[in-house]
């Protein structure tokens, strides 16, 4: 989870919990229990300084560098910025702009955003959206907008539910997509079904008669 939130408490903070909160739930409704979830909480506000430095010095500190792990290294990505002059903070693009090339390509992402007015309700689709799209992450359907009256309404947590579900889902559905074994063959390394590869042992297994005598037909 990242929240770009500049005040304590952050109502940027805030929304980035209950997103957070609403993947876990999600994920527990299709079979993941609790104690399997870590959820990683980077706050961009102390990384203010190291960020700047990175950017003139090119190299990261160790806080710095633990933050870019956890969020490089994490299954999904909950990303929650505030809103200034129509857009995402400069700390939170700063973030971004450390990262490596295809860092977080592929990455489940979960955007959210929160300013003080209803006018900046598309920003997520103006802004960040195409931010992650070029950093070849894969943003779920639903972004999360709050402004100052939304966090009493009922409607904002209704998003917050679905946004939650549909990362749990993507979640998921990137694991699996992971699970078959991998199988060197002539040209590269192509992910195949374990029961290919298990036929594909057996015969490189066989007596090399054999394989010639199968060749012949």
């Amino acid at each position: 989870m990242l929240s770009a939130g500049l005040g304590v408490p952050s109502s940027t903070r805030l929304l980035a919990d209950r997103l957070a909160e609403a993947t876990v739930q999600g994920l527990a409704a299709r079979g993941v229990t609790r104690a399997e979830v870590g959820v990683d909480v980077v706050e961009l506000r102390a990384l203010a300084h190291p960020l700047a430095d990175r950017l003139v010095t090119g190299f990261p500190d160790a806080t710095l560098e633990a933050a870019i792990a956890a969020v490089t290294g994490a299954d999904a990505l909950v990303a929650v910025t505030p809103v200034f002059s129509a857009s995402y903070s400069g700390l939170f693009k700063t973030f971004f702009d450390v990262l490596e090339p295809g860092a977080i390509a592929g990455l489940p992402v979960l955007m959210g955003a929160t300013a003080g007015t209803a006018r900046h309700s598309l920003v997520l689709e103006h802004a960040v959206r195409p931010l992650f799209s070029y950093l070849r992450a894969t943003p779920v359907p639903t972004g999360v907008f709050a402004a100052t009256e939304d966090f009493g309404d009922g409607a904002l947590q209704e998003r917050v539910e679905r946004a939650g579900g549909e990362l749990a889902a993507a979640v998921l559905a990137r694991r699996a997509a992971a699970r078959p074994e991998a199988v060197v063959r002539p040209g590269g390394l192509h992910a195949v079904p374990s029961s290919v590869a298990d036929d594909a042992h057996a015969a490189t297994s066989l007596p090399f008669e054999e394989l010639l005598r199968r060749a012949g037909g």
